[in-house]
């Protein structure tokens, strides 16, 4: 049923194809991106996480902030503010961000020391934020452009068949 990715880039348009065909009928925030993690923690090689953050009003202040949502992996940072580290400047900035050195980022939260290479791809759709999808790895400059087109399709997928209320 899954492809066989034996390269880092593996075949992301068959990859995007099973997510629109495993998500099909299931319009649930939470249930696709549960389903959603699973798959791409399963079949693309060299990670040691992968889920999302969502946006939401903060625990002081009620100013916007990411909120770890599904995922596979270790146990992550739980709330992340607009801005900091990887996943933050994504989301605030609202494009994909590739770091092939998370050590070399400025502000880099590390919530598991045994990653090092890290692709944020924010969650838009209809022109609103929704927060990100996030995708860490122990090996450095693990992620590429064909990485990043094929994942952000893989989300698009995600969206198109997620209700994100």
């Amino acid at each position: 049923m899954h492809p066989d990715i034996s390269s880092s880039t593996g075949d992301y348009s068959l990859l995007a194809r099973q997510v629109s065909s495993i998500l099909d009928g299931e319009r649930d925030l939470t249930a696709n991106a549960s389903q959603f993690s699973a798959l791409v923690y399963s079949t693309i090689p060299d990670l040691n996480w992968a889920g999302f953050y969502l946006l939401r009003p903060g625990k002081k202040d009620g100013a916007q902030e990411l909120l770890v949502g599904p995922f596979q992996g270790k146990v992550a940072c739980a709330r992340i503010p607009l801005g900091r580290g990887v996943c933050g400047t994504s989301a605030q900035e609202r494009r994909t961000i590739v770091v092939a050195d998370v050590h070399a980022f400025e502000g880099h939260i590390a919530c598991d020391s045994a990653s090092n290479a890290e692709i944020v791809i924010p969650l838009l759709k209809d022109g609103q934020l929704y927060g990100v999808f996030d995708i860490d790895s122990p090996l450095l400059n693990r992620f590429s452009e064909e990485d990043r087109i094929g994942l952000e399709a893989m989300v698009q997928a995600f969206l198109d068949a997620t209700d994100m209320v």
